[in-house]
């Protein structure tokens, strides 16, 4: 029998048996990783650098990708080392910064998307209060509420989850330090509190996900009021990318924690947790950059403007006299 004081580490689950596979896992997570990280770049860049986005949707798409560019780098730099030198070994520290920063960006995450869709409810349904109800100071009040909350719900679980004695070992069924997997570690009834703080997680964000499915109730039956065709082609393509998102992360994220012991096993565990920890990160550039005229043509203007400045770089041929050189110039 082991306490968690005995626990210096833990033991996450590998990829697969072979040295082989186990590259091959790597190198399939590091393109995933380096698109994630390119894509979520570029879209911080472009918001950052154009003017012309300066405005409450972009802000919170800014915020949202720094939250994605935060959940990916968590879980999948240290699978990939593991992977890469055929390891299953995190430090009981690392296990709880990992713990601490998932439900960090998480949280956040789900709170941007929530803020999000109020923003678009407000753009499409209230356009004469936009400004008022989404002012520059109230964004950042919101982002900031955002942030906040994700910094208090991460504290609360990671303090909560690593007080428990443990004594079912130290080996983890994920490839990363999850929250449930932990519990099963646990030796005593003290698990129950961690277990009600996750239900109560559970049903916040069920609100959330409530009131972001009544925000494009709302939204829809505005859009389909719109006489031309145009216009509801135009607002539809400002919404959709979203709603993709949204449903993307909600459907993989509660089935993993939601669906029934009966049919839970490790292999799909670890590809429900692939799917809404790592695919996420990496496909939702895409997605907004796809369906989103403005931020494409933000980064080809900025793509254009730095090909631009390599251009204007002179180039003096060697070889020639100096006079001949400032007669060529």
């Amino acid at each position: 029998m082991s306490n968690t004081s005995s626990i210096t580490q833990f033991l996450l689950l590998p990829f697969a048996d072979t040295q082989e596979l186990q590259l091959l896992h790597f190198c399939l997570f590091l393109a995933i990783y380096l698109a994630a990280l390119l894509g979520n770049g570029l879209i911080i860049t472009a918001i950052a650098c154009d003017h012309h986005l300066h405005t409450p949707m972009y802000f919170f798409l800014l915020n949202l990708s720094l939250t994605e560019l935060g959940s990916i780098s968590t879980t999948l730099p240290k699978a990939m080392a593991n992977s890469l030198w055929d390891t299953r070994a995190i430090s009981y520290l690392g296990c709880a910064a990992q713990v601490f920063f998932f439900f960090f960006f998480v949280t956040a995450e789900f709170c941007l998307l929530t803020v999000m869709a109020y923003d678009r409810y407000v753009a499409i349904c209230k356009p004469l209060h936009y400004g008022t109800l989404l002012g520059s100071r109230a964004c950042v009040h919101v982002a900031a509420a955002a942030w906040g909350s994700a910094f208090l719900n991460a504290v609360l679980h990671t303090a909560n989850t690593f007080s428990l004695p443990l004594c079912q070992g130290n080996a983890v069924d994920q490839f990363f330090c999850e929250v449930p997997q932990i519990l099963k570690l646990s030796c005593s009834d003290a698990y129950l509190r961690e277990a009600g703080l996750l239900v109560i997680s559970i049903c916040l964000f069920c609100v959330c996900f409530v009131f972001i499915a009544v925000s494009y109730v709302q939204i829809f039956r505005a859009v389909l009021r719109i006489p031309s065709e145009q216009g509801r082609h135009k607002t539809f393509s400002t919404c959709l990318p979203h709603l993709v998102v949204v449903s993307l992360f909600v459907s993989t994220a509660m089935f993993a924690y939601l669906k029934p012991s009966s049919i839970s096993s490790p292999a799909l565990d670890v590809v429900m947790a692939v799917l809404y920890s790592v695919f996420p990160p990496a496909v939702n550039p895409l997605i907004y950059s796809m369906r989103n005229k403005e931020l494409k043509d933000s980064l080809w203007k900025l793509f254009e403007y730095d090909l631009f400045q390599i251009n204007k770089v002179p180039i003096i041929p060697l070889g020639l006299p100096p006079y001949l050189r400032k007669t060529q110039d």
